[in-house]
């Protein structure tokens, strides 16, 4: 049972190439052609300088607006972009104004650092020491 062989029916050509014809159908039927490129504006633009002994000199290209403006809108900050956060990660720091005015003459939102006795004396002794490790 184990040595026993199934045999398989000859190729038929025409049935391949039935399958074929059938196979390109569909792929033409999702396939889109373009033909009109650009660069994608999400990605670095690294640009190459011409050789140095070179005789051509650079091409005068006129600026198309729309690819402009296609970068410069890609460049934004996503606050700029988007009117609401697209990530979950976005969703903190999205709203970047403080929610009340900060007033430094208010004591019960403003502390100030004070000085006492002992903190002066402290700060005295830390520049003593600085002074003379930087003279030793």
């Amino acid at each position: 049972m184990a040595g026993a062989k199934i045999e398989k029916p000859p190729l038929d050509i025409v049935h391949q190439n039935a399958i074929q014809v059938e196979t390109i159908r569909k792929e033409q039927r999702s396939q889109k052609l373009y033909t009109q490129f650009s660069i994608n504006p999400n990605k670095k633009l690294h640009v190459m300088t011409d050789k140095p002994m070179s005789n051509n000199t650079q091409e005068v290209v006129e600026e198309d607006p729309a690819f402009i403006k296609a970068i410069h809108a890609a460049r934004l900050e996503p606050t700029k972009k988007y009117t609401h956060p697209q990530t979950e990660s976005q969703e903190i720091g999205w709203i970047s104004t403080p929610l009340i005015v900060s007033d430094r003459s208010d004591r019960r939102l403003n502390f100030p650092r004070q000085n006492s006795e002992i903190t002066k004396y402290m700060d005295a002794a830390w520049r003593l020491k600085e002074q003379t490790q930087n003279l030793s």
